[in-house]
């Protein structure tokens, strides 16, 4: 019996929409460690698309901290943190990285996005307010999207606008986010004053520093540091500067605890590897020891 090609394949007009938009995406394929000089696609390459900005991903300790963890602790995590998956690798990880944030506790999610995804859903509901930078990464727009909050986007940089907007009343608790370096633009929020803003009008601040852990701030804890600002949630990543994956979110130990209760995103999903943890570890130890390399990179 023939099957039509329409009925087996729905989804040809919208792959032939995309392809005649200039909108359609391919994988190029990598050989080799990652590192400024590649293979894609059968061709070697001078790559300036790779986050990884201090070389990490390819880093010799990076390596073998990555492969002792998995004689150590296996390979897989079998199960969600909750359940099978918090291994001492995870444990270690987020006492680091605590200490390093300088914050009281810390909780590592399997990406970035994730982990924008989790927070904001878990922390804010249909009686909140976000506001949001007009620029912020699509992690953060859905996540904003799934707490069901009243979101306002306010222009890019706007203090003015924030500080219009956080007057608002009638919100049971407001929060504001943003990007410390902007995925795209590559500019920097104005933390300091954000903060200050947040404070006076007893808002909350995120911050997502995926694209400046590592490299800003001392022993590369990001702009938030490097400018004195201290929002009450601290995101980052694990892949980008780091060089391996995943992300984590450092705060006041409550926070904490109520993400491990709320947050879908990291309840009901298999934890990352622990091999990955021990490598994360790895690379994070070599930010925080070596200011000149970041120097240099900057």
């Amino acid at each position: 019996m023939r099957v039509d090609l329409e009925l087996r394949s729905p989804w040809s007009n919208e792959i032939e929409d995309l392809r005649s938009r200039g909108l359609y995406r391919t994988m190029p394929e990598m050989c080799g460690l990652p590192g400024r000089i590649g293979v894609a696609n059968g061709r070697e390459i001078l790559n300036f698309s790779s986050n990884n900005y201090l070389g990490l991903a390819g880093h010799p300790r990076v390596i073998q901290a990555l492969a002792e963890s998995a004689v150590r602790y296996g390979v897989g995590s079998t199960a969600s943190r909750l359940i099978a998956g918090n291994s001492e690798a995870h444990r270690e990880l987020e006492a680091f990285l605590a200490r390093w944030k300088g914050t009281e506790a810390a909780v590592v999610f399997g990406s970035g996005y994730q982990a924008n995804v989790g927070v904001l859903s878990a922390l804010a509901g249909e009686s909140d307010l976000i506001i949001s930078d007009e620029l912020n990464h699509a992690s953060i727009i859905d996540g904003c999207r799934l707490s069901r909050a009243q979101v306002k986007v306010y222009p890019h940089l706007d203090l003015d606008r924030v500080d219009g907007l956080l007057r608002l009343s009638g919100f049971r608790r407001k929060l504001v986010v943003s990007e410390s370096v902007f995925s795209m633009d590559g500019d920097r929020a104005p933390l300091k004053e954000l903060d200050e803003l947040c404070r006076r009008r007893g808002a909350m601040l995120m911050v997502d520093e995926a694209h400046a852990t590592g490299i800003f701030g001392s022993q590369g804890r990001g702009w938030a540091e490097e400018c004195g600002a201290s929002p009450d949630i601290q995101m980052g990543t694990l892949g980008k500067a780091v060089g391996t994956c995943g992300a984590y979110v450092a705060g006041s130990r409550q926070l904490i605890e109520l993400l491990i209760n709320r947050a879908r995103s990291l309840i009901y999903t298999t934890a990352l590897s622990p091999a990955i943890m021990g490598a994360a570890l790895a690379a994070l130890e070599i930010i925080a020891s070596e200011e000149g390399s970041r120097r240099r990179d900057r």
